[in-house]
C-alpha cells in the first residue's frame, strides 16, 4: 500500500496544533550524520575520546542530530510539504548518547500573515530528561497537498578503500627490487612501472622494441629518465628476455607488459629455463572490498583452470605465505564451495574436508584452514550462526580458496564491479613474484600489485638471509 502524506496550511493551522516523533540514535546515524556534515569530532566516534575529552561514558551523537530530527517534523508533518524554514533557535541542555530514544514535539504557538507560523519546540529522552528546547519559527504552505511520500535511497555505510594505501605504505622504507617489465608496449603496461619508479618502489628493467617504448613514452608523457631498457624484436622474444633476467637474479620480480599472459606464462612455465620451482604456480587477488572489514585474498582466479586436490594444497601455501608478508601472522583460510557440508556428489566438498585435514597434519602450515564453506558463511558470521557453524574461520576468513578457476574469476569480478572493490593481483610459486597487470586495472591497483611483489621479495630476502 502507498504511503500517503498531507500537509497543513496556513490557513488550517490553529494555535495550539502539535506533531511529534520518536527516534532512537544508532551508531550509523552518528556517522552519517558526520559523512554528511563534515564534523569529525572524534567525542562522536570513540567512547574511550568521549570518555577522556567529554567525560561521557558513551559515544555521545552530534547535537545538531537531534536539532535536525526537527526539519523531518516540519517539514513532513506540521506544516508538512511545502514547508521553508524562517528561523530556529535551540537550547542543548543534554547530551544524547549513542542508544538514547529521543521523542520530539512541537507546539503551534503563533502565526502571522501571510504565512509565517512559530513553534516552541521541545525533545525529551527516554528518561523524561529535556534534551533541547527553542522556538521555531517557518513559512507555512498555502497550496493543499496530498500525495505519497517519497521513497529515498537507501543509505549503508562502508569503510573508506585504505587496503592499497596500507600495502603502499608499507613499502617506504624499503629498498626498491628490480622488476623485469615484459614488453610495455602501450600506455597501460608502460604507465604502472614508471609510477612505481617514481614512487621508489621498484628499479624497472623494460624488455621490450626499445623504439616502441620510447614512442609511447613521448606520446603520453612518461618520462624515462633513469630506467634501463632491454631492446627485443618482439613479444615472444621479450618474454625470453625478462624470464631469463629473473632466473639469472638479475630481476627479483617479473612484470607483464602489453604481451598476452598465454605467452609470458609460457616462458615462465618451461622447464628448462623458465621460472619453475616444485610449487604449483598460481595467482592470488588482493581484494580491497569496502563492505568486508580486512583485506580479503582470493585463490586462485587466473592460473589453474580446474585444480586438483595436490594443486590446492599449493595454492593454499602460496597465498597464506602472502598473508604473511601483507602482515596476517596466521590467516584464517575459507574453502569455497557451493554447500557447508561434506556432500559425496560435490567433489569440491571432498576436497574442502582432505585440505583441513592435511592442515592438521602439517602438510599445509601457517594457516587456520576450515571447509567446506559457502560464500555467506566464510564472510558473515551472522550467517554462519544461523547455520549454527561453529567455525573460528567462518565470518572472518583472510583468505578464500576457490573450488576452480571459474568461480574465482566470477567471484572477484563481482566484488569488483558489485561490491565497487578493488584488485590487485600477483602470480606467487615461482622462483620470483609475478606482477599480472589487467588493461582495466585502476591506477592504485597497478601499484599496489607492484607494492605486493616488493613485499613479497623482500620477505624472501630475509628467509634466505635466515637460512
Amino acid at each position: 500500500m502507498v504511503e500517503m502524506m498531507e500537509n497543513r496550511t496556513w490557513d488550517e493551522i490553529k494555535v495550539g496544533d502539535s506533531a511529534s516523533l520518536t527516534r532512537s540514535c544508532r551508531m550509523e546515524d552518528v556517522e552519517l550524520f558526520g559523512v554528511a556534515t563534515g564534523d569529525m569530532n572524534p567525542t562522536h566516534y570513540s567512547a574511550e575520546q568521549a570518555q577522556q575529552l567529554a567525560g561521557y561514558r558513551k559515544v555521545m551523537a552530534h547535537s545538531m542530530w537531534g536539532g535536525s530530527l526537527l526539519s523531518g517534523l516540519l517539514g513532513s508533518e506540521l506544516p508538512g510539504p511545502g514547508t521553508v524554514y524562517k528561523s530556529q533557535e535551540i537550547q542543548f541542555l543534554h547530551a544524547v548518547e549513542v542508544g538514547d530514544t529521543l521523542t520530539v514535539s512541537i507546539v503551534t504557538t503563533d502565526k502571522q500573515a501571510p504565512n509565517v507560523v512559530a513553534f516552541d519546540t521541545k525533545a525529551l529522552n527516554q528518561r523524561g530528561e529535556v534534551v533541547f528546547q527553542g522556538r521555531a519559527e517557518v513559512f507555512a504552505p498555502t497550496v493543499k497537498v496530498v500525495q505519497a511520500k517519497a521513497e529515498l535511497h537507501e543509505v549503508s555505510l562502508r569503510r573508506r578503500h585504505h587496503v592499497f594505501e596500507d600495502i603502499i605504505e608499507r613499502c617506504a622504507p624499503l629498498a626498491p627490487i628490480s622488476v623485469a617489465v615484459c614488453h610495455p608496449c602501450d600506455q597501460v603496461s608502460l604507465e604502472g612501472p614508471v609510477e612505481a619508479f617514481k614512487r621508489g618502489l621498484i628499479a624497472p628493467i623494460l624488455v621490450g622494441p626499445e623504439a616502441k617504448i620510447r614512442q609511447v613514452a613521448e606520446e603520453f608523457g612518461f618520462d624515462l629518465t633513469g630506467i634501463r631498457i632491454i631492446d627485443t624484436q618482439h613479444s615472444h622474444e621479450s618474454a625470453e628476455k625478462a624470464v631469463a633476467l629473473c632466473r639469472s637474479g638479475e630481476a627479483e620480480a617479473l612484470m607483464k607488459g602489453s604481451l598476452h599472459t598465454d605467452e609470458m606464462m609460457h616462458e615462465v612455465a618451461r622447464r628448462d629455463v623458465g621460472l619453475r620451482t616444485g610449487r604449483r604456480i598460481s595467482h592470488v587477488f588482493v581484494m580491497d572490498v569496502p563492505t568486508y572489514p580486512k583485506t580479503l585474498l582470493i585463490t586462485d582466479a587466473a592460473i589453474n583452470i580446474y585444480p586438483t586436490l595436490e594443486d590446492k594444497v599449493d595454492i593454499c601455501q602460496n597465498a597464506i605465505d602472502l598473508a604473511h608478508c601483507l602482515g596476517v601472522p596466521k590467516p584464517k583460510v575459507a574453502i569455497l564451495s557451493a554447500v557447508e557440508t561434506v556432500y559425496p556428489k560435490i567433489n569440491s566438498t571432498i576436497e574442502a574436508a582432505a585440505l583441513c585435514k592435511m592442515s592438521d597434519r602439517g602438510q599445509i602450515t601457517g594457516g587456520e584452514l576450515d571447509g567446506p564453506l559457502a560464500f555467506d558463511n566464510a564472510i558473515s558470521a551472522e550467517a554462519a550462526k544461523i547455520k549454527k557453524i561453529n567455525s573460528p574461520v567462518a565470518g572472518q576468513a583472510d583468505i578464500l580458496l576457490v573450488p576452480d578457476l571459474e568461480a574465482g574469476n566470477m567471484l572477484a569480478k563481482q566484488l569488483s564491479y558489485l561490491a565497487d572493490a578493488d584488485a590487485a593481483g600477483i602470480v606467487l610459486g615461482a622462483r620470483v613474484p609475478i606482477v599480472l597487470t589487467s588493461r582495466a586495472d585502476s591506477a592504485k591497483a597497478r601499484l599496489a600489485s607492484c607494492a605486493v611483489a616488493v613485499l613479497f621479495a623482500h620477505a624472501r630476502r630475509a628467509k634466505v638471509a635466515a637460512e
